[in-house]
């Protein structure tokens, strides 16, 4: 027996900064006292605080509206109830149960009852990479507590790909499980409010029952008949709320375990779980209109999850969070091209009942996997933050929000200025002008990077859009013009020489004097407010650069090729 309501199993940060491991009641015995959860990988944080929400979720019964939330955010002791409803169900928390084995099934064998390694299951052990792996050859045997964290995780985020085919499952033809995509949260761009320790956190992410498609009798896997090999019998009524979605068993798992711990696995596919307009049960990822979808189904609107890039930062995804709440502005509106998250507009909803303060600071945290190789492998895991004032989310008054949007926007255009400058400058030494020009662009986003957060999170209730939007640009102006400076002055005497190029309106003669005047002129337009009414030197007054013969210095029409373009921005 491992009693997960029991025994520690659960790592967690403590205010005080010192790390430890609880059991699950512990965990809500003591969550204003901890400051957050603290896992091997962002995606298992992910997954056990959707574990610790639907357990909530349940034993709270709600909350039905948004004045049971209220009432709850007030009472200091508002998880007190998960403890006894722990109690109630603690056989189906048990990690080692011989029949209904914690988010396992019993049953669960191959043909051959083969036995797998625990690579299957532990996520930064890539399988057939090994040497990219601190736990080199893999891992043989682990604790019951990791165990634990890895099913959940494996429940959630387990990738697609051939699985062994189990005894009793129809689907299994010759020994194989066939692809039916990744576990359910992998498919999702998730992100999940903060608060200041874990009470508030669980309490922001604890949407009521209002607020969503939640069908009566909406149940946790725990509360459901122990799951057999196949998928169930009844998912054509499900997911029917978040208790249901937040515990999906996207897998069959079976552990293999002695005296001394875990040692193997039997992994295949679970229930399966269309992504396609979850928008009104899944609340935790934003959503984008996909036409391939619309037109291979035949019809309109088709929302997706919105993926997670890892080489974007949260705050460049602003736009997604800042987007639509609905998927129809009106009966003529086209639909809306991307959903926020439903816990964004739950989140805009208390400020907007005034239960939360407008001023009331709120820290989005982003989690996702990105897949490789037919999504059998995971390629990266992402985990990124975001932080700013409540009013920024607001509905009834968007020109907040709106304003950070079009500020990620603006350093987006400006990186691009900064990318072509970098790109021209290798094209008129007569080098190869992609790897510099997405180093530039590297470097540009991450010198924006922390100006940006500090400014997003200085916005408050009652600042003027137009001065908020005019300061960040000359922010953005000054950082990346500091950089350009940066790259012209490398640039190299071949550079300064020129030559001539081919561009789409024939041959022109490039330098760096003319890609400069290229790039001020392009960060112009991306930034018109950051220039001022007075004069700026003339960037021809450097001192002179070598010219070739025959040539002029005097500024030519932008390459469309390099030129910036607004549509290609994103947010």
């Amino acid at each position: 027996m491992f009693d997960l309501t029991g025994q520690a199993w659960i790592p967690v940060l403590l205010a005080g900064g010192r790390e430890s491991e609880l059991s699950l009641r512990e965990v809500f015995e003591q969550a204003q006292r901890i400051r957050r959860l603290a896992c091997e990988l962002p995606t298992q944080e992910f997954a056990l605080t959707r574990l610790l929400l639907a357990i909530a979720h349940d034993a709270l019964d709600g909350p039905g509206d948004t004045e049971e939330w209220a009432d709850l955010w007030e009472d200091p002791q508002a998880l007190h109830p998960v403890l006894p409803y722990l109690e109630e169900y603690r056989d189906r928390f048990d990690l080692l149960h011989p029949r209904t084995p914690f988010f396992q099934c019993a049953q669960l064998r191959t043909g051959k009852d083969e036995v797998f390694p625990l690579n299957r299951i532990v996520a930064d052990v890539p399988n057939g990479n090994p040497f990219f792996t601190a736990r080199f050859p893999g891992v043989e045997r682990i604790t019951f507590a990791e165990a634990a964290r890895w099913v959940v995780h494996a429940q959630a985020y387990d990738t697609s790909g051939i699985k062994t085919g189990v005894e009793g499952d129809p689907r299994a033809k010759a020994g194989k499980a066939y692809p039916q995509g990744p576990a359910w949260a992998g498919n999702l761009g998730a992100v999940l409010a903060e608060g200041t320790d874990l009470r508030e956190t669980l309490l922001l992410n604890l949407i009521a029952a209002d607020h969503w498609s939640t069908v009566h009798g909406d149940l946790p896997a725990w509360r459901r008949p122990p799951a057999g090999p196949g998928a169930a019998d009844d998912l054509a009524l499900r997911p029917t709320g978040p208790r249901d979605l937040y515990t999906w068993q996207s897998r069959r798992i079976r552990l293999h375990a002695d005296h001394d711990g875990v040692h193997g696995v039997v992994l295949t596919y679970g229930d399966p779980l269309v992504p396609r307009n979850k928008f009104g049960t899944e609340p935790m990822t934003g959503w984008r209109r996909s036409p391939a979808q619309e037109k291979k189904l035949g019809q309109s609107p088709v929302y997706l999850p919105r993926e997670v890039d890892p080489a974007r930062s949260a705050w460049r995804g602003l736009g997604s969070l800042i987007a639509s709440a609905a998927p129809s502005q009106g009966a003529a509106a086209d639909p809306a091209p991307e959903l926020r998250p439903g816990l964004v507009h739950w989140l805009a909803r208390l400020e907007a009942d005034e239960i939360l303060p407008k001023g009331r600071r709120m820290r989005l945290r982003t989690f996702g996997a990105v897949y490789g190789t037919q999504q059998s492998v995971i390629d990266e895991i992402a985990g990124d933050a975001v932080a700013f004032a409540l009013v920024v989310l607001s509905e009834r008054d968007s020109r907040l929000g709106e304003t950070a949007k079009i500020a990620a926007t603006d350093a987006d255009l400006a990186v691009r200025a900064l990318g072509d400058l970098a790109s021209d400058l290798a094209r008129a030494a007569g080098s190869e002008s992609e790897t510099p020009k997405a180093s530039a662009r590297d470097a540009g986003f991450g010198a924006l990077d922390g100006p940006y957060r500090l400014w997003l999170a200085a916005i408050r209730d009652g600042d003027d859009p137009a001065a908020l939007r005019t300061d960040w640009q000359q922010q953005a102006r000054r950082i990346v013009s500091t950089l350009a400076d940066g790259l012209i002055a490398q640039a190299g005497d071949t550079a300064w020489a020129g030559r001539t190029v081919v561009t789409k309106q024939g041959e022109a003669w490039l330098s760096t004097d003319s890609a400069d005047l290229w790039f001020r002129s392009r960060l112009k337009r991306a930034l018109p407010l950051a220039h001022p009414t007075t004069p700026q030197p003339d960037p021809t007054d450097r001192p002179p650069a070598p010219l070739a013969p025959g040539t002029s210095d005097a500024p030519v029409p932008a390459d469309p090729d390099t030129a910036p373009d607004s549509e290609r921005a994103t947010a």
